[in-house]
């Protein structure tokens, strides 16, 4: 065994040791089967032999130098230092019919370069594509293979599109084929040019350099547009399932997701998903092609050049590798600040009347521009990162383009390439060079891209943390809710309980109000009462049966909400009205806006029911958005109504339309959250609530004789509402 205190790394050590005993096995069995031959010389199939041979004995030498974690390693590189040089003897014999002379002293200059290329391979092999070896840390590793699960993923969704996709790979690899011929075709006309001028051999080579650039031009553009099919439909395909699964969320995801970061899931994430697949795999493909149709023309033309190319490739891969890894971190980072950036600005621009009230302009200016800083710095990094990859690529690629111009000088100068054919292959050397960059680039892009697929998945896979709803839809709703020891504590704030133990009853037919002071539990009540969410403990009941057991469609159906600051969506009057209603006739649509009193004003807009009421219901007034919210409710006939200081914006003959309207209710159950007297005095039911927990219950005559905590806040208000304004 190689000691641990040797003055080198163990791992440089021990591959030393292997390219010795090679050198040393290959000498001697060399020597001896020339000696066997007596000729002088061998046949190719002797030197396979050799290397068999030479391998199998590395193969023993392994086993015994090193431990059982890099011995998969050290054999992996002993195959290659062993095969490698009889498969270039191989091809060019079957290339050019002749091999070389062998002799048991090997070429230096051989030496050399298959030593270089079998551990230059061995090393990107080990680094960018294997996944198992030590050379990959174990946090790595697995980052990759999640990355590639999720790679998988993409592709899956994918399927749908497989007959675009089919054509669109049948037309990338005739394309990329069409462009391999092209630089052979110019080696030809650049022979023909330079040697005896024959116009036929000219006119040929002109026509077949035309065919393949035709070729290459009509299946390029053909592929290009079966991709961006594809790719448009997959983003299309992938948004819908996304969006459908939000909507499917409960309303706390909501609150701790920010609509500026979903958005840019839905919108930016999504499309990089797509080019995951669509654009990436097109590269991949086409670059993959080119390299093998190259490869074959390369080495048909010189062995030596394109063994001069097989270094160059690996060490630009290895480059690749580690500049993708590095991007692969900032991209995330870059994720992160472009949501950070667009929540930031759709909400500052979203509440831009709010802004300006409170003349915070410069404040949220500064919040911005440190935001853009923060991305600056992750984009500055990137550059400093991206130039010195730049220049250190540059330097390998020019270094061996001058040593392979050298060595395509000592060729022709032999007579073993034409002047044309280095032309050929200086132009196949580019281009594959070119191909294998963008081979390494794409694979670490597609793991990169991928990552964006991190938070999508994680959407898409996402279940609503709330019981799934039941199928219970009766064809006759009585309405009497039951809240039995109910306690609730919203998931932002698990500390604070907003319901400590709450019982409570709403009877059919009857006007229940629930009051009390601000942060008492009232608007809890009304989003457990709607399924926005789940009690911690206790139960609420619907005529008896559990809430979560009723068909969510036919819960909202049946239960109707108008808020103190309803929301409305940019569109008409009539479709906010009928929203969430199919067919709605306009005669169902007038008939509400009557009952709540909107009507003339209504009628009184540019477009009547079809004007545009803005973006949030901009262009109306609050009271008159708070009637639009009514008539909203009352269409749908709800067996359940609730209203949360939902006339507080009226005026006072809108204030007493609405309340006709809620005094002429006879077999509805009726829920109120408000603050002014006369409709709490008319109520038949009123539950005071205080800190989360019913503190009084009961009409106002007995609430008013207890002289408890509803006395003293009726007080308190009657003496502000009879205070003399100005």
């Amino acid at each position: 065994m190689i000691s641990k205190a040797y003055p080198i790394p163990r791992a440089a050590a021990e591959h030393f040791c292997l390219l010795c005993c090679d050198l040393v096995i290959w000498a001697c069995v060399w020597t001896a089967l020339l000696w066997l031959d007596g000729e002088g010389r061998l046949d190719l199939w002797c030197l396979w032999a050799l290397r068999t041979i030479s391998c199998v004995v590395l193969y023993s030498i392994i086993t015994c130098i090193s431990d059982s974690s890099s011995q998969p390693l050290l054999k992996r590189w002993a195959a290659l230092l062993s095969f490698l040089p009889p498969l270039f003897d191989s091809i060019q014999t079957i290339l050019h019919g002749t091999g070389r002379a062998f002799s048991p002293f090997p070429d230096p200059g051989m030496v050399i370069l298959s030593t270089a290329t079998s551990t230059l391979i061995y090393m990107v092999w080990e680094m960018v594509f294997t996944q198992g070896g030590p050379s990959k840390g174990s946090r790595n590793q697995k980052k990759d293979e999640e990355a590639r699960a999720l790679l998988m993923r993409v592709i899956h969704y994918s399927r749908p599109d497989y007959l675009h996709l089919g054509a669109a790979f049948l037309f990338l690899s005739l394309g990329a084929l069409f462009e391999t011929f092209i630089p052979y075709c110019i080696g030809k006309v650049i022979d023909i040019l330079s040697g005896k001028y024959q116009h036929n051999n000219f006119l040929w080579a002109i026509g077949l350099m035309a065919l393949c650039s035709l070729g290459s031009t009509m299946f390029t553009g053909l592929r290009g547009g079966m991709f961006m099919c594809s790719l448009s439909r997959l983003n299309k395909r992938i948004r819908h399932l996304l969006f459908q699964n939000l909507m499917k969320q409960e309303i706390g995801f909501f609150e701790d997701n920010k609509p500026g970061s979903l958005t840019s899931r839905l919108i930016s994430d999504t499309d990089k998903m797509g080019r995951s697949v669509a654009m990436n795999v097109n590269v991949l493909l086409r670059s993959l092609v080119k390299t093998c149709g190259m490869l074959y023309f390369m080495l048909s033309l010189s062995w030596q050049l394109t063994l001069l190319t097989c270094i160059e490739m690996p060490l630009l891969a290895f480059i690749q590798n580690s500049y993708n890894n590095f991007s692969q971190k900032t991209s995330k980072e870059l994720q992160d600040c472009n949501a950070e950036t667009t929540e930031l600005a759709s909400s500052v621009i979203g509440s831009m009347k709010t802004v300006r009230s409170f003349k915070a302009e410069h404040q949220e200016q500064q919040r911005y521009e440190q935001t853009l800083n923060r991305k600056l710095q992750v984009l500055r990094r990137k550059g400093v990162y991206s130039a010195i990859h730049l220049l250190i690529r540059r330097f390998i690629t020019v270094g061996l383009k001058v040593a392979m111009l050298f060595q395509g000088r000592n060729l022709i100068s032999s007579g073993q390439l034409s002047n044309g054919s280095l032309l050929a292959f200086v132009f196949y050397q580019k281009d594959m060079v070119t191909n294998m960059r963008h081979l390494v680039y794409v694979y670490g892009d597609m793991l990169n891209t991928v990552g964006s697929a991190v938070k999508v998945f994680q959407l898409l896979d996402r279940k609503p943390q709330l019981r799934e709803a039941g199928h219970l839809a009766p064809e006759k709703l009585k309405g009497r809710i039951t809240f039995e020891k109910v306690t609730f504590s919203y998931q932002s704030r698990p500390d604070q309980m907003a319901l400590k133990s709450v019982t409570l009853e709403l009877s059919p037919g009857k006007l229940t109000a629930l009051v009390g002071p601000s942060g008492g539990g009232k608007s809890s009540c009304v989003c457990l009462l709607q399924r926005f969410y789940d009690p911690q403990e206790g139960e609420m009941f619907l005529d008896g049966e559990p809430l979560y057991r009723y068909q969510h469609q036919y819960l909202h159906q049946k239960v109707a909400m108008v808020s103190q600051d309803p929301v409305l969506f940019s569109g008409s009057v009539r479709y906010n009205i009928e929203y969430g209603l199919q067919d709605c006739t306009l005669e169902r649509v007038e008939a509400a806006a009557r009952k709540a009193n909107a009507h003339n004003f209504i009628c009184k807009l540019e477009q009547g029911y079809n004007t545009d009421v803005g973006e949030c219901g901009d262009q109306l007034s609050a009271g008159q958005k708070q009637c639009i919210a009514i008539a909203r409710a009352l269409i749908r006939d709800p067996q359940i109504l609730i209203l949360d200081e939902a006339t507080s914006h009226m005026d006072c003959s809108t204030q007493q339309a609405v309340q006709d309207v809620l005094n002429s209710i006879t077999d509805q159950t009726v829920l109120v959250i408000a603050h002014r007297l006369e409709t709490v005095e008319k109520a038949d039911h009123i539950i005071f609530m205080e800190e989360g927990e019913v503190v009084e219950q009961g009409t106002h005559r007995q609430l008013m004789a207890k002289e408890g905590r509803y006395h003293r806040l009726r007080e308190k208000l009657f003496n502000l509402e009879a205070q003399p304004v100005g």
